[in-house]
């Protein structure tokens, strides 16, 4: 008697013997005879009890095939036979063609789903080779036949489905002091511990790129000017002793002499000792800027993944007040400034300020001054982003500006938004946490679905049935998937899972990886609130306080709902403002196939991101600011806020302090400001000016622009999809 079934993918799962007869029902289905219950359960019987106790998926199959063709229906066994065939010519005729496609690098939205890989290389189009031809074998083998009905009538989609049988996890904020503290190993070769800050610094790129290889999200450090300061200190005394050695003085009272910060400065006038402590200051200065100058150079020149994308990198900082660390982040932020090469804008790190009161709040606050650095770098290079560490829901009772291990209960974020902080299962802290996975569900095709129920209320309460449904789905589909996950050994992940994951610590390399998962989180996403709420109500929420109300109502029930599946299957739900790049596009696609083009919701190649006003609407960026904001506190597994502004950003910083300082005012977790920025793509060259058409350094007409796409910056737009190039096109600026 067949008791459990091993999987393709190994997984052993109990016998269900439902599965056996809605097979043979649907090819009964699909003969003339129809449907016959009782032979149905006659062969499910006998294959039950005929079947050895432990049997897999094909051998299963095949005691099918052998009982119909025994059976008076014959043309049943037929259609069984036949429907498994389809399904594998099916799979490879779809196969062919992508192939080709890639084989002739042509530009659509399978070689352009993300535009910070290149799918043009010999290494990006193996890359796409293989996740082509993954992603059948995920819906034919590891997806439920509901979750995989739900993609297939495009419901729902699966994030990074191609990675799903890795069982690689999503992202992860790196715990760099364990790692510059005691090195690490990474399968091949091991790293000592760091002693000045250029290794330091080469130690943070090493732990990112190793990580992203294991992984198929991307990699963040929370707190990259506390862990680096300590090796500034240190570099400085290395300049003393070196001092020593000159001189032949004892000099070992100014190793740990104190310093009210490093600055560059003429050591005209100063004698004696207070003399080679200046020069000392100096020349670490000079270090720390070149080790933060070859971190930003080695984010934008390390490759990943197959030597085919430099590293899905973010770092946060801003919050450490000592010299040290107020070192760290000037250098950064000088780097940053001045560019890479010659003088483009860094593509990586995203570079996360955490803005915090009694840190860099007032004019009176020690990093105050740093602060408005950073906006005049943004204004500049895009970069970095701002977190509103005020904002109620990122603030921990532990913090304390006197422990100087704060940045433990400081939220940090990464990438185009990701947010991982409370946690059911250990304490609440970004470090050595990250997101296992997350899938996203169309609201705006259930929405299109009830558009024809006349009532108002009928019709959004008709809705709210197939968003609850699709919400269980959803939850169940990704309780699945770190069911599967949670099966991987220690040793596949050689540093996540040694060194970075929180409690991995006390894994053996054989050991599952399951008891330290659940720290993680599994995000519920959405796109296109704004088309969603044009089908319910006939006007999106930046235009009308109804619209904004539902909005609000909508998203609430799902952090609800959420929640409910926190406590039901015993893990970190949250939910997710999707940062859609391909699928912005392709839920569009797909309802425009099904429902026509409607005007406001499918008359675009693209779903407005998330919960965003559509960039198309034309409104103050303080209008803006009060329709997202509600938005932050129940998107907490990634939310962010952005302004377009108009014109030359770089003279005007003080426009980006009032846009930070907005969203302080508003309670949002996490922004940005967008501005006009051309790249000369023969020389490199930037400039701010509008419709840039010949490059005033070279004369080259490959003129392109900077901009984000989703989160991150991309250097050019030819590796831009459809879908997002048109939604660039629609961008208007925020007054």
């Amino acid at each position: 008697m067949i008791q459990t079934v091993v999987k393709r993918d190994g997984r052993i799962v109990g016998f269900n013997q439902e599965k056996i007869a809605a097979a043979i029902r649907k090819a009964m289905l699909a003969t003339d005879a129809g449907d016959d219950a009782a032979l149905i359960s006659q062969i499910t019987d006998r294959i039950a009890m005929k079947g050895k106790s432990q049997m897999t998926v094909e051998a299963i199959q095949d005691m099918v095939e052998l009982e119909l063709m025994k059976s008076a229906r014959k043309d049943v066994a037929k259609s069984y036979i036949r429907y498994r065939d389809q399904r594998s010519i099916a799979r490879k005729a779809k196969t062919r063609d992508i192939f080709l496609e890639i084989i002739n690098i042509k530009s659509n939205d399978v070689t352009r789903e993300n535009a910070n890989m290149n799918a043009d290389t010999p290494a990006g189009m193996m890359m796409k080779f293989a996740s082509e031809t993954t992603k059948p074998f995920v819906d034919d083998y590891l997806l439920s036949e509901e979750a995989r009905e739900a993609c297939k009538h495009n419901y729902l989609h699966i994030h990074d489905k191609d990675y799903y049988p890795t069982k690689s996890l999503t992202c992860v904020q790196h715990p760099l002091d364990h790692i510059l503290k005691g090195g690490f190993r990474a399968g091949h070769g091991e790293s000592r511990p760091a002693k000045r800050i250029e290794t330091a610094s080469i130690m943070g790129c090493i732990s990112m790129e190793t990580a992203q290889n294991e992984m198929h999200g991307g990699q963040a450090i929370p707190a990259f000017d506390f862990y680096l300061a300590p090796y500034v200190r240190s570099s400085y005394i290395e300049e003393v002793k070196e001092l020593e050695n000159l001189s032949g003085q004892d000099l070992s009272d100014l190793y740990e002499a104190p310093i009210e910060d490093y600055l560059n400065l003429s050591l005209e006038g100063l004698e004696g000792k207070e003399r080679m402590k200046q020069h000392a200051i100096n020349q670490t200065v000079g270090r720390v800027h070149q080790a933060m100058e070859a971190f930003i150079h080695n984010m934008n020149t390390i490759h990943s993944r197959g030597g085919n994308q430099v590293v899905f990198s973010s770092i946060n900082y801003g919050t450490d007040t000592s010299a040290e660390g107020r070192c760290i982040i000037r250098e950064l932020l000088r780097s940053t400034y001045e560019g890479v090469g010659g003088g483009q804008t860094a593509i990586f790190p995203i570079q996360i300020w955490k803005k915090k009161r009694g840190v860099s709040y007032l004019p009176e606050d020690r990093n105050y001054d740093l602060y408005k650095y950073a906006c005049q770098v943004t204004a500049r290079r895009f970069f970095p982003n701002f977190i509103n560490l005020d904002a109620t829901y990122n603030q921990n009772e532990k913090w304390d500006i006197n422990d100087p291990e704060r940045y433990k209960w400081e939220c940090a974020t990464m990438g185009c938004r990701t947010r991982v902080f409370e946690n059911r299962f250990g304490p609440k802290t970004s470090i050595g946490r990250g997101n296992l996975s997350f899938s996203t569900i169309n609201i705006v095709g259930m929405a299109i679905e009830c558009m024809g129920i006349e009532d108002k209320q009928e019709r959004i309460d008709a809705f709210m049935a197939k968003l609850d449904h699709m919400l269980s789905v959803t939850a169940q589909q990704l309780h699945d998937r770190m069911q599967f996950q949670k099966t991987a050994f220690a040793k596949q992940f050689p540093l996540v899972m040694s060194s970075l994951w929180l409690g991995s610590e006390n894994l053996g390399p054989n050991d599952t990886i399951e008891p330290v998962i659940n720290q993680g989180t599994l995000g519920i996403g959405f796109i296109g609130l704004a088309e969603c709420l044009v089908a319910l109500v006939g006007k999106h929420h930046g235009e009308s306080e109804e619209a904004q109300e539902l909005g609000i109502r909508i998203v609430t029930y799902m952090r609800d709902r959420a929640n409910e599946f926190s406590e039901k299957y015993q893990h970190n739900y949250s939910i997710l403002a999707t940062p859609a790049e391909g699928l912005s596009g392709r839920f569009t696609r797909g309802d425009k196939k099904r429902f026509g083009i409607i005007p406001g919701i499918t008359d675009r190649e693209y779903y407005t991101n998330s919960n965003h006003v559509p960039v198309y609407y034309k409104c103050s960026a303080r209008h803006k600011a009060e329709i997202e904001a509600p938005y932050h506190d129940l998107t907490r597994g990634g939310h962010i806020f952005y302004v377009e502004i108009d014109g030359d950003a770089t003279h005007n910083p003080e426009v980006v302090m009032r846009i930070v300082d907005m969203m302080d005012k508003y309670n949002m977790g996490y922004g940005s400001v967008n501005h006009t920025r051309n790249r000369c793509m023969d020389c490199g060259a930037e400039n701010t000016e509008k419709e840039l058409k010949v490059c005033p350094k070279c004369g080259s007409e490959h003129i392109d622009r900077l901009q984000r796409i989703t989160g991150y910056l991309v250097g050019t737009t030819d590796r831009w999809n459809k879908a997002k190039l048109s939604e660039l096109n629609d961008r208007v600026t925020h007054s």
